[in-house]
């Protein structure tokens, strides 16, 4: 177990370095999955290792009983042959085999329960792995929204603080009405002189014609009043 207690001590001190340094929460996510998924990966060289000398240890323990056997068929050759003492040397040499295959057989059942605990272990933080991998996103689309609510509001109490823009703008806006005003009054004026202008000029052509129609009449009037000769 001790492959995990590394590999839990290390992500630790790396999460805690990328959250002090972090600025940017999708580069911090993506870069601690790297490292956990790189950890990963030599701890199943670990594990694999493990398993490789669960196996030898089972086929050494296999390979002893397999001995054993063959001593205990040379022994009764032996006995079936008439020569016991060569009977109990081979005998012995069953009982080293035993013995030995006693031995790995137990250090394979360590072994295997070490690795079983080992695989297990594995699995469990393959899983855990996946499942980060799965947050992150959420993860980092909480960040990104959290980021541009922040900086949203550091705009909003910007201009908000920012009492003289407003002001020159509300400045503007009279100005820009002020100048529509005289527009408008410009044109009603001109309206008005243009108006009166054209009155008066038709005023004083009818009176002018009304004058000249009086003087021929009364000039015909005093024709018509002389003798004629």
């Amino acid at each position: 177990m001790g492959i995990f207690s590394r590999l839990k001590t290390l992500i630790s001190s790396n999460v805690n370095d990328l959250i002090n340094k972090a600025e940017k929460p999708e580069k911090m996510l993506n870069q601690l999955l790297i490292d956990m998924n790189s950890q990963l990966i030599e701890s199943k060289k670990a594990v694999a290792m493990a398993l490789a000398d669960e196996k030898k240890l089972e086929r050494e323990a296999g390979n002893q009983a397999a001995q054993a056997q063959e001593w205990e068929r040379k022994a009764m050759l032996a006995v079936q042959a008439g020569q016991d003492d060569l009977a109990k040397e081979a005998l012995l040499r069953k009982q080293e085999h035993e013995n030995a295959h006693a031995e790995y057989r137990k250090q394979w059942e360590a072994q295997k329960a070490s690795v079983d605990q080992l695989k297990e272990s594995l699995r469990d933080l393959q899983n855990k792995i996946d499942q980060a991998g799965r947050k992150k996103n959420l993860l980092v689309a909480r960040a990104k929204r959290a980021e541009a609510q922040q900086k949203i509001q550091q705009t909003v109490s910007t201009v908000s603080g920012n009492r003289s823009a407003f002001e020159a703008f509300d400045r503007m806006a009279a100005k820009v009405d002020q100048l529509e005003a005289e527009a408008e009054a410009s044109k009603e004026l001109e309206d008005a002189t243009s108006g009166a202008t054209l009155e008066k000029r038709f005023a004083e052509l009818e009176k002018s014609d009304t004058a000249a129609d009086q003087l021929l009449l009364e000039l015909k009037q005093k024709m018509k009043a002389l003798p004629e000769g």
